[in-house]
């Protein structure tokens, strides 16, 4: 392959808008007045941050007006811009045979440093080391049969949850092949940014395909017209592939546009046909470009959110509004007042979260009265909380399918958990307001894939989990593919294993209905922290609301007697208990070590 040099004039620009945009966030929030004198409409941080004037002298980007200071408290333009970028890219790619995409691939891998992903790369590497998977796909290749999806979807999805595809990013290639396929992907999460369609003409295809030839000494490609061999010698031993006839190409072809064509209905809203019957070069110029704009999109768009949050916390002690943890909560029962407290805190998150186009969501909320592992847990309570979310969305037009696990098992097993017993009539003799409510607006059904009517918006789940013997993550992954891209919540599930006696639920599948798990996002969470081997007294608390960031709270006693709640930590992911071990200690983040002394509760299972 010929080395070519792009034009990177316009990517030296866009970087050094970037920069300047951000840094003159950076500037504008060191100028931010009080918490006190900040205005309340300050916290919707307007375009026009990003959007600062700016004047081009020979090719280079330069403020019209003169940046701050930065405060320390703030991150620098630079650790703005490693922050936004830190996110990867997810692509894939698709096209003919013979349509370039093995070019283009080598191209886009060299410049934006993806993780190269073909299945027959994987099947191959899966069979030479003798893996599990690899054994079994090797029984059907030796038979002449085609391997089937589920064990071509497994190998992806184990490439893709490997370190380097999560850090670096991924390029699948020509994956999915068909809407089978594609629909399994969805089901896994597994999402692109961009889907590129390489388009070209067919009688072009084919002449690229009649005319390739392949040196068997290099197993380099030529083509008798526009790639010739550098050498008689070299032409002279040239052969043609077997399956590169017109008549094989022809059939190939076909195959092609009958999986592209349902490949492009479940893509249709990221993908992108680019003409491929150019020069590489300018193929490649128009992808590159392609790439760089969703990196760009997504630095502002994280820089938005950063500042965003940075605004809120500027503005007052917590964001929208937010009053702070309610103190005395190991007082049993709770007041009615800190129930609505955080009735409504769960639920102002969810309602965010649902309208940033989230669909998969996840309630964590861990108050006395709704952890089950207390002996002052209350059924009540969550009933209420479901309610609280059912009406809200149901004042604004939503139908709403609140939903409670039945039995579960055959016979001696069957059963369900004690935690969830009588839920169901509870929400049956709640009051739902107007008589109307509950059976039109608001519905109760079980947790199933035939539970999901078309006229259902969204749905409640309410603490699903798994019993001795019994999974039903089964159950939900029929429910979720059934909802489509309706919203499905979850609140307070227990998702993990418990293995009945013979120990089938810690081997059949485990890994498998834990990856789909993780398919669900937190929109709240809230934890109370304790001394180790205690419910008294609380140490401390965790708590993130969407979009918000996790907070580490911990709890203090003042002279006066009162207690209160002070924030001594943020954390752009959920903190491990080592985090949050050395953050009460008072250990920066460069002196973390494992914990030790009172801390040591929070154990690698304690989350």
């Amino acid at each position: 392959m010929k080395d070519f040099v792009f034009d990177q004039r316009e990517e030296r620009e866009r970087e050094a808008l970037t920069m300047a945009s951000l840094s003159l966030c950076s500037a504008h929030l060191s100028s931010t007045p009080s918490r006190s004198s900040l205005p309340t409409s300050s916290l919707s941080t307007p375009l026009s941050l990003l959007q600062s004037p700016i004047t081009r002298r020979n090719s280079s980007i330069f403020f019209t007006a003169t940046p701050r200071q930065i405060p320390q408290s703030f991150p620098t333009s630079t650790a703005l811009v490693k922050c936004c970028v830190k996110e990867p890219l997810k692509v894939m790619i698709s096209g003919a045979p013979a349509s370039g995409k093995g070019t283009q691939c080598e191209l886009i891998v060299q410049k934006f440093g993806l993780v190269h992903i073909s299945t027959g790369d994987l099947l191959r590497e899966e069979v030479s080391s003798g893996t599990e998977i690899g054994n079994k796909a090797k029984e059907f290749m030796n038979s002449g049969s085609l391997v089937p999806d589920e064990i071509v979807i497994a190998m992806v999805a184990g490439r893709l949850s490997r370190e380097d595809a999560k850090k670096n990013g991924w390029l699948l290639d020509g994956f999915p092949r068909t809407f089978a396929q594609a629909q399994s992907l969805d089901k896994l999460n597994v999402k692109p940014d961009i889907f590129l369609l390489l388009d070209v003409p067919e009688e072009i295809l084919i002449e690229r395909c009649v005319g390739r030839r392949l040196d068997p000494v290099t197993g380099k490609i030529y083509h008798v017209k526009s790639y010739p061999p550098e050498s008689d010698e070299v032409k002279a031993r040239l052969v043609m592939r077997p399956d590169d006839t017109e008549e094989k190409v022809k059939a190939r072809l076909q195959i092609y546009k009958q999986n592209s064509e349902a490949i492009i209905s479940a893509y249709s809203d990221v993908m992108i046909k680019i003409d491929a019957n150019r020069p590489k070069e300018m193929v490649f110029e128009e992808t590159h470009t392609l790439l760089s704009q969703i990196n760009l999109n997504r630095m502002i768009k994280t820089a938005m959110l950063i500042i965003k949050q940075v605004l809120a916390d500027k503005a007052s002690p917590v964001q929208d509004n937010w009053r702070g943890i309610p103190t005395r909560l190991n007082n049993i029962p709770h007041s009615r007042d800190i129930r609505s407290y955080f009735y409504e805190d769960v639920l102002q998150a969810t309602v965010r979260s649902i309208k940033d186009g989230n669909t998969r969501l996840r309630v964590d909320i861990n108050i006395p009265e709704l952890n089950p592992e207390m002996d002052v847990y209350r059924i009540g309570t969550l009933m209420e909380l479901v309610r609280t979310l059912a009406l809200s969305f149901a004042d604004d037009g939503k139908r709403v399918k609140v939903c409670v696990q039945g039995s579960m098992g055959e016979g001696a097993l069957a059963g369900m958990p004690l935690q969830l017993a009588g839920t169901r009539k509870i929400l049956e003799y709640m009051d739902w307001g107007d008589d109307e409510t509950l059976g039109t607006f608001v519905k109760l059904g079980a947790i199933g894939g035939k539970e999901v009517d078309e006229e259902d918006d969204l749905f409640i789940l309410v603490a699903p989990q798994n019993a001795v013997g019994n999974c039903i993550i089964d159950d939900l992954q029929a429910m979720t593919s059934a909802a489509g891209k309706r919203p499905v919540v979850l609140i307070n599930p227990r998702l993990k294993d418990l293995p009945a006696s013979s120990g089938i639920m810690q081997t059949m599948g485990r890994e498998k209905r834990l990856e789909y798990a993780l398919t669900f996002d937190n929109c709240y969470v809230f934890r109370l922290l304790y001394y180790a081997g205690t419910q008294y007294p609380i140490m401390g608390a965790l708590r993130m609301s969407y979009p918000y960031r996790y907070e580490l709270y911990k709890r203090v006693t003042e002279e006066n007697g009162k207690e209160k709640y002070v924030l001594i930590s943020t954390y752009s992911e959920r903190p491990t208990p080592d985090q949050i071990n050395d953050a009460f200690s008072g250990k920066s983040r460069e002196e973390s070590k494992k914990p030790s002394g009172i801390w040591g509760f929070l154990g690698s299972g304690f989350f």
